[in-house]
């Protein structure tokens, strides 16, 4: 068992979903000066839950891995009931890749789902940063794809991963908050940690992070193999190429098209695919 196992206590919100599958993760760390790891969403039961199982005026800093609202909502109140800070990579916003930055001021392509367009830490962390008291040590890691802002935390050869990586599914990734690119750029990161456990937001500890992060990988460049061929029916839309490609419910298409608009755009920097004009949500691509 690793240290940061040894000092840590998990607490799951009631916030279960297809995204979130049992619910937010937050995570104690310490025993006397405790980090919390992503307070989770707004919701008056988690945050008791939190303060009961911390004890009094032991929370001594708030860490949030990104700006969604399953992550980062209830940061502010658990700082207020605490009186500890709240620490981030930034404004909600902050973090985007040129690419994103320029499709998000032509506004064309939507995004922002489960923004938290409110959040800004009290103490912004930059990539490599250390956060440490006489209990625990984190380093944090900026790891974008899923999101712009998004930070990992490592205490020593555990790494707490928020979204990039999940056991029983792969994250969603929707532009301008989520970069394709920067989402294998971060699983390669994540894979030259040599970390021993992965401990997502979501679901259960990683414990072959190698491993899960090859798939992760794999799974993306499957997708990519799938839209190019797919493309080669004819030109077609992110949201008709996921009604082809995807098996799955009615309900859940909308956030797939997203994870396929991803992929266009990266695929769209690479000149393997053009759409005529900015590219936007209904854009029509075409392969070459």
């Amino acid at each position: 068992m690793t240290s940061a196992e040894k000092a840590l206590r998990i607490i799951t919100a009631a916030n279960p979903s297809p995204f979130t599958g049992p619910g937010t993760n937050t995570f104690l760390l310490g025993h006397e000066r405790i980090a919390v790891i992503d307070p989770g969403p707004d919701l008056a039961a988690h945050r008791q839950a939190i303060l009961s199982a911390a004890g009094p005026g032991r929370i001594s800093h708030i860490f949030v891995t990104h700006a969604h609202l399953d992550h980062s909502g209830g940061a502010r109140a658990l700082a207020q009931a605490t009186g500890a800070p709240i620490l981030g990579f930034g404004p909600a916003e902050a973090g985007r890749s040129a690419v994103m930055e320029r499709l998000a001021r032509e506004g064309a392509i939507d995004g922002g789902e489960g923004l938290d367009r409110d959040f800004a830490p009290d103490i912004a962390l930059d990539d490599g940063a250390v956060v440490e008291t006489d209990e625990w040590r984190l380093t944090a890691l900026h790891t974008p794809g899923h999101f712009a802002g998004h930070l990992a935390f490592r205490q020593d050869e555990t790494i707490f991963c928020g979204d990039v990586v999940m056991g029983w599914s792969s994250t969603i990734i929707s532009p301008p908050d989520g970069d394709l690119a920067d989402y294998f750029r971060s699983l390669a990161r994540l894979d030259s940690a040599g970390a021993r456990l992965l401990l997502p937001a979501h679901g259960a500890a990683v414990r072959d992070p190698s491993g899960r992060l090859a798939e992760l990988a794999a799974h993306r460049r499957e997708r990519t193999v799938q839209i190019l061929a797919a493309l080669r029916d004819g030109p077609a839309t992110a949201e008709t190429l996921a009604r082809r490609i995807y098996q799955i419910p009615p309900a859940m298409i909308p956030a797939a098209m997203r994870n396929v608009l991803a992929h266009l755009i990266a695929l769209s920097e690479l000149g393997a695919v053009s759409t005529p004009g900015p590219i936007a949500s209904d854009s029509v691509f075409s392969g070459h």
